[in-house]
C-alpha cells in the first residue's frame, strides 16, 4: 500500500505534467553540485521548474496526465524541467549550458503534448522565444500597412504637384 507522502508527490507531479507546455527529461548523473545549482538558477530565472523525483512516482504521475509512452524514458537518474509559459525555454537554456558542460544529456522531451526524442532537441533549441516570434509577427503585419500608406502619400503628393503646375501655368 502506498504511503501518504508518495500519494501527495504523485498528485503534485500529475498536475505539473498536465499544466506544463514543455517537459524535458535529462540525465544529470556526473554534474557537480555547483553545476546543478548554476543550471537550476538559470531555469528559475526563466520560470522553469527543475526537479528530481523517483522514476516510479514520475511514471505514475505522467500516466495520470495521459503520457503513457514515458516509461522507457524514466530509467536511471532523471531530472525533469517543467516549463509552463514558453515550451522552448528549457531547450534554449540546456543548449546554452551545454556549451560549457558535457552534461546534462536530454533523454526526451514533451513539446505541446507530443513526446519527442533527443534527435528533435536541436530543432526546438534553435527556435526563437515566444516574444521574438510575436515581435516578428507584428512587424510582418505592420509592414504592408506602412508601405500602403507610403504609396498613398506619394501618389497624393504627385497629384498635388501636377495640380499646382497646372494652376501656375493658367495664372501666368
Amino acid at each position: 500500500m502506498p504511503n501518504k507522502q508518495n500519494l501527495e508527490i504523485v498528485d503534485i507531479f500529475s498536475s505539473k505534467f498536465e499544466k506544463a507546455s514543455g517537459i524535458y527529461f535529462t540525465d544529470y548523473l556526473g554534474l557537480s553540485v555547483k553545476d546543478i545549482t548554476e543550471l537550476r538558477s538559470k531555469f528559475t530565472s526563466y520560470g522553469v521548474e527543475f526537479c528530481v523525483v523517483k522514476n516510479k512516482l514520475a511514471e505514475i504521475s505522467s500516466k495520470n496526465a495521459g503520457f503513457k509512452e514515458l516509461e522507457n524514458i524514466l530509467k536511471g537518474p532523471t531530472a525533469i524541467a517543467f516549463s509552463y509559459d514558453d515550451p522552448t525555454a528549457p531547450a534554449r537554456i540546456l543548449k546554452e549550458f551545454k556549451k560549457n558542460h558535457e552534461l546534462p544529456v536530454v533523454k526526451a522531451f514533451v513539446f505541446d503534448g507530443k513526446v519527442m526524442d533527443q534527435s528533435a532537441f536541436s530543432a526546438v533549441a534553435n527556435l526563437p522565444s515566444r516574444e521574438v516570434l510575436l515581435t516578428k509577427f507584428v512587424s510582418g503585419l505592420s509592414s504592408p500597412m506602412s508601405k500602403f500608406a507610403s504609396t498613398l502619400r506619394s501618389s497624393m503628393s504627385g497629384l498635388l504637384n501636377v495640380l499646382n503646375s497646372i494652376k501656375e501655368t493658367k495664372s501666368s
